[in-house]
C-alpha cells in the first residue's frame, strides 16, 4: 500500500480507535501504536491494559506523553504504519508542560515534517472538540482553540479525513 495520512475525528466514545485499529489490522502487518496516555490511578491503568488486549500481540506499543517526535524518528523505517492515538491528549500534555501557545503550534509543524519524510503511513486520531459547549474555565477553552487549530492542520494535511459518529465512519475527504 502507498504511503498515507489518515486523519480520524470524533467525539468521545464515537468509535475512532475501533476504526482506526480495523482499518490497520486489514491493511498493515508492521504495525506501531503510539499512546500519548499517562498511567496516572488505576482506572486509567485499567483502560490502558484493556486497550492493549484488544489490540493483541501483534501490534509494538509505545507509549510516551510528550516526545513524539523523537519515538517516531526511532521507529520510522522498522514499520509500515504508526497509529497515533491520541492527538488531543499529547496536546493537553504540551499544554500543561509548557503553557504556550506557540511552542505547541511549533511542536505540531515539527510533528507534520516528520509525518511527510518518514516512509511509514499514520492514521492520527484526534477529538473533535469544537462541537460541545464552550468550557467554564479559561484553560479549558485555551485546550479546546489549540486542539481546534490543530485538527484543522491535521485535516488540511491528510490525504483522508474521516469523521465517527455513533461508531460510523463518515469520510469528509479522500477515501480509505
Amino acid at each position: 500500500m502507498e504511503k498515507k495520512l489518515i486523519f480520524i475525528t470524533g467525539g468521545c466514545r464515537s468509535g475512532k480507535s475501533r476504526f482506526a485499529l480495523d482499518w490497520t489490522n486489514r491493511h498493515f502487518s508492521k504495525k506501531l501504536y503510539l499512546a500519548t496516555c499517562e498511567v496516572l490511578d488505576e482506572e486509567m491503568a485499567r483502560r490502558v491494559e484493556m486497550h492493549k488486549k484488544i489490540r493483541g500481540p501483534e501490534w509494538q506499543t509505545i507509549e510516551e506523553p510528550l516526545a513524539v517526535v523523537e519515538k517516531i524518528k526511532q521507529y520510522e523505517n522498522e514499520i509500515e504504519v504508526i497509529l497515533f492515538d491520541c492527538m488531543t491528549l499529547w496536546i493537553s500534555n504540551l499544554l500543561m508542560k509548557w503553557n504556550d501557545e506557540q511552542k505547541i503550534m511549533d511542536e505540531v509543524e515539527r510533528l507534520l515534517e516528520t509525518v511527510k519524510r518518514t516512509p511509514s503511513s499514520f492514521i492520527l486520531v484526534s477529538n473533535e472538540v469544537g462541537m460541545g459547549i464552550v468550557p467554564a474555565d479559561p484553560l479549558g477553552r485555551r485546550f479546546r482553540d489549540i486542539a481546534g487549530w490543530v485538527n484543522q492542520k491535521m485535516a488540511e494535511s491528510a490525504d483522508t479525513v474521516v469523521f465517527t459518529v455513533s461508531g460510523i465512519p463518515i469520510f469528509l475527504k479522500g477515501n480509505a
